[in-house]
């Protein structure tokens, strides 16, 4: 023997304005499915919206109305801030209707579980690079969708939010005097993040830490690059003080990686 537990749901209106309690499974997917909606904009009860619309995809399985209701269901557990559900429920989606109109949606509320966990850059980034790469499934996937302009703006945002992390480690090194590590960190923002808005910050930090290691070939050229591309920033200003300060210019000199990649900007083959 095992209990069973009847979930109900309040009727009225059809029932002369009385209100009673039914089984669920008495209920019509499209009943369901509306009383879900109506928790969900009337109620604000993005939790119990999502009950709902599982409730109308278990009761009635691979109907219309289940298809409608499990992407709602991811929906509403987003709103609910209840990413992993969402995702849960976006995911079913994909796998379920892969070539349905409001794929496009699902894999866009995916992308948007990992993406609006992002915490500031002192964290853990791995949901950063899951938010990277469900939005780029979103933009490749769906080009011509509504979600795909968003979904690009949201992928810049993430990007440059591990640039930021990249920065943020290289400082830490940087004013403890770890100067080699610090310019490892500089370096990958330079060379993998060179699109975000840390590249001039790195370069000057470059100059700083190259300098402070007695490094003036390496410390010129990423003056150079810094000069060439951001001359009016006050990350230019800066490194210019530095270099002109010990008797050197920002100009490209000796072979080094910076140097290549100056030779790069020359030919408007960076950035």
């Amino acid at each position: 023997m095992f209990a069973v537990t009847v979930l109900t749901l309040s009727a009225c209106g059809a029932l002369g304005g009385r209100e009673v309690d039914r089984p669920l499974e008495s209920f019509s997917a499209e009943e369901l499915y509306k009383r879900a909606e109506f928790e969900l904009e009337s109620e604000g009860n993005s939790a119990e919206a999502a009950r709902f619309f599982g409730e109308v995809e278990r009761l009635y399985p691979y109907s219309e109305w289940a298809r409608r209701a499990l992407v709602m269901q991811a929906f509403s557990y987003h709103r609910d801030r209840d990413y992993e559900a969402s995702r849960g429920s976006a995911q079913r989606f994909l796998t379920t209707y892969p070539a349905d109109e409001d794929a496009a949606w699902a894999q866009y509320l995916l992308a948007l579980s990992y993406y609006d966990q992002i915490d500031d850059v002192g964290r853990d980034q791995g949901l950063t690079f899951q938010a990277l790469q469900s939005l780029r499934d979103v933009i490749e996937q769906y080009p011509d969708s509504e979600y795909a302009r968003s979904a690009i703006l949201k992928f810049d945002l993430a990007f440059d939010h591990l640039g930021g992390k990249e920065m943020e480690i290289g400082r830490y090194y940087l004013k403890r005097g770890h100067y080699v590590a610090a310019i490892n960190r500089f370096r990958v923002v330079v060379e993998d993040f060179q699109t975000t808005t840390h590249t001039p910050e790195a370069l000057h930090r470059l100059v700083e830490a190259y300098l402070a290691l007695g490094l003036t070939d390496e410390a010129q050229t990423a003056g150079a690059i810094l000069g060439f591309n951001y001359q009016s920033t006050v990350w230019y200003e800066d490194s210019f003080a530095l270099l002109t300060g010990q008797g050197l210019r920002p100009e490209a000199s000796g072979d080094n990686w910076l140097s290549v990649i100056f030779r790069q900007v020359i030919r408007g083959e960076w950035l």
